[in-house]
């Protein structure tokens, strides 16, 4: 049964995706059954595996409103073997209009992969930078949250209310929840900035934070217009090694 994890932060720009993208592909790589859900209307998981969000008829808000399933819209990421995509696109920016008058809209995502699970060892899923309906059915869904966190000012900015939902959302809708780990990314050496709020993010976290750190990267910054992941546009890359290393580390977690 896969481990299902939800890679959110409402603050933009943190990586998000280039995580799901790299440690989905990673995964894969190390022989993992993986699946990537696109739950962000940008879309850019979903363009960031090689394929073109503008030419899906049907993505994962047809899935949410009940108009097909998650298992007929799976698609193979185009260069990575072992990772399958359930792709989002602009459409789904209406899902939270649409979704008000729903019953227990909270648990439309976790009801649509539940049948996909034992298919896959991982699950990960790529949240909007926000708290809205389409993170909640992300947070319901999930196993543990990954959060990554940028090693720059203000890094810690917002956290709170992140895990007060992640805290609301364990007591009132999903029990098993758990706060997989944070991410320390961007992280520049040369800066005492980096430095210092690794330290911070440590010293709040003890024992939460991820050994591996996501340097910053040319190679992953390049990757999504190329529709690959780091470890295929560059496997060399600094970029590609790290994510490597935090597939294992996930691994690791996963096992004990």
């Amino acid at each position: 049964m896969a481990k299902v994890i939800a890679v959110a932060n409402q603050k933009g720009g943190v990586a998000k995706t280039t995580t799901v993208i790299n440690l989905g592909a990673s995964l894969a790589l190390l022989g993992q059954k993986v699946l990537v859900v696109d739950i962000d209307p940008q879309g850019n998981a979903t363009s960031g595996l090689g394929i073109s969000p503008f030419k899906l008829r049907r993505t994962i808000y047809q899935v949410l409103l009940g108009e097909a399933t998650a298992e007929d819209l799976v698609l193979p990421c185009p260069s990575v073997p072992g990772l399958g995509l359930l792709p989002s696109n602009i459409e789904l920016a209406g899902a939270e209009v649409e979704l008000v008058g729903v019953p227990e809209r909270e648990t439309l995502l976790r009801r649509a992969l539940t049948p996909l699970l034992p298919k896959y060892q991982f699950v990960l899923i790529d949240c909007p930078p926000s708290l809205g309906v389409l993170t909640l059915n992300a947070l319901v869904a999930a196993h543990g949250v990954l959060i990554p966190i940028q090693c720059e000012y203000y890094a810690l900015e917002g956290l709170g209310h992140l895990l007060n939902t992640i805290q609301l959302v364990k007591r009132r809708l999903n029990p098993g929840l758990k706060l997989e780990g944070i991410l320390l990314t961007m992280f520049d050496g040369r800066t005492n900035l980096s430095i210092q709020v690794a330290e911070e993010v440590k010293k709040h976290f003890r024992g939460q934070v991820y050994r591996t750190v996501i340097p910053r990267n040319v190679r992953l910054g390049e990757a999504p217009s190329h529709g690959k992941p780091a470890a295929i546009y560059d496997p060399r890359s600094r970029g590609a090694e790290v994510y490597f290393e935090l597939a294992r580390e996930v691994m690791s977690r996963a096992q004990s």
